[in-house]
């Protein structure tokens, strides 16, 4: 009986340990200090570039992390004119889109710009079809361009969850991370 119990033991903590693995394995993410930013500034969200090969994937993860930094209570959240959001199909337009728009940016006095790349935004290719996403976030000093915070991370899900719920639960955990001190 005590042998019994032993190897019962011996295999929940197995399974226990097999489990914490894959769930870790699933997320990955590194980022920096939170800066001290001033309650209640203004925001813009500069246009993020993308670097996969799934197209408008910069402006799905740009339209997430403006929902997701008005959620956050910051202050007022804008978005750059429609001029400087047209994605290009081959990035070589990338800068361009983002001096333009922190220029823009600057005219208006805005404090803060969330700036954002997107490296990965798919679905895996095998029999589960796991989403996965890729996303670099920076808070930029608007009137000087400096980077005052930068967080990248990259998460996959299960096979019938949705890749905007895979980038927006992404995309949440690295904000919450930059703006820790701005609540």
């Amino acid at each position: 009986m005590r042998l019994h119990h032993s190897i019962a033991r011996r295999l929940s903590m197995l399974v226990a340990t097999g489990a914490l693995m894959v769930l870790a394995a699933c997320s990955t993410i590194d980022r920096g200090t939170p800066p001290s930013l001033e309650r209640h500034a203004s925001w813009v969200v500069l246009p993020f570039a993308n670097h996969t090969e799934t197209p408008m994937a910069g402006n799905r993860a740009e339209a997430i992390a403006h929902a997701l930094l008005q959620a956050q209570g910051v202050g007022t959240v804008r978005r750059t004119p429609a001029s400087t959001q047209k994605e290009a199909l081959f990035g070589a337009a990338d800068s361009t889109r983002m001096d333009d728009a922190l220029t823009w940016a600057r005219e208006q006095k805005i404090r803060y710009a969330l700036a954002g790349s997107v490296d990965e935004w798919r679905y895996k290719v095998g029999v589960d079809g796991e989403p996965a996403a890729g996303v670099t976030l920076s808070i930029l000093d608007v009137a000087t361009g400096d980077t005052l915070w930068s967080g990248t991370g990259g998460q996959s899900g299960w096979s019938r969850q949705a890749l905007s719920a895979v980038a927006q639960k992404l995309i949440r955990e690295l904000l919450q991370s930059g703006l820790a001190d701005a609540r």
